[in-house]
């Protein structure tokens, strides 16, 4: 049997700035630390989610964009897109999918992360947002069969982009996970980067012990101080 290749690219593909930093940034930042390049992609513009009355939808979509550069900075991110959908008006269209596959075959990411595609009604107080099943379900249609695709889009290929196949998707918050990553090691590296979203961050002490927490219990039953959990796929 042939050995299989190590990854060394990974993606990670949410609706907002912050989304990555509270789902799945302490995996992000191990890869990071075992020498992988990991791009984030951030679907919309994050200018909607203020509740000042001061507030513009263009200036909060600035701070946002440079709260996320430097939680990348934080995490050893190769890179940022922000592919600049309005806020809170994402759906899974045609044009999304194609431009998250334009990345993947841009950026060739062995393993991908993206946001469960469904409504989780299991938590009480939250409902889901539906960008975050939009981005996600964009996310998995754009991996399966678009970036792998030649005839799909052909102005991609006109643009110089080959098709791309990725090896393994990785789902986050969903109801029922079957895979369990360490990231005992990478939690404060986690905690720093979500600090940088301050302007999301009503009471910052209450969210790192939330991130604590939902980290703590993920990996309690796995003998991991710290864990994420996912939902995973490995492609043929």
């Amino acid at each position: 049997m042939t050995k299989e290749e190590p990854y060394r690219r990974g993606m990670v593909v949410v609706a907002h700035a912050d989304d990555a930093e509270f789902g799945c940034s302490g995996t992000a930042a191990k890869w990071c630390m075992d020498g992988m390049e990991v791009t984030y992609v951030l679907c919309t513009d994050g200018s909607k989610g203020s509740s000042d009355p001061e507030m513009s939808s263009g200036r909060l979509a600035e701070i946002r964009r440079e709260e996320q550069l430097v939680a990348g900075r934080v995490l050893g991110l190769k890179e940022v897109v922000f592919l600049g959908y309005e806020d809170s008006m994402l759906e899974p269209t045609l044009e999304l999918r194609r431009d998250i596959a334009r990345e993947i075959r841009r950026h060739k990411p062995d393993i991908l992360i993206c946001q469960y595609p469904n409504r989780n009604l299991m938590d009480t107080g939250y409902v889901g947002h539906p960008d975050h099943m939009a981005a996600g379900e964009a996310a998995l249609a754009a991996v399966f069969p678009t970036a792998r695709d030649r005839l799909t889009f052909p102005e991609l290929l006109e643009d110089g982009l080959e098709p791309h196949k990725v090896r393994e998707v990785l789902v986050m918050s969903v109801p029922e996970p079957d895979k369990w990553i360490d990231v005992s090691s990478t939690i404060d590296l986690a905690v720093n980067a979500l600090k940088e979203h301050a302007s999301q961050l009503k009471d910052w002490e209450e969210a790192e012990g939330w991130m604590r927490e939902r980290r703590r219990k993920a990996g309690e039953h796995h003998g991991m101080e710290y864990a994420e959990a996912f939902k995973h796929f490995h492609l043929r």
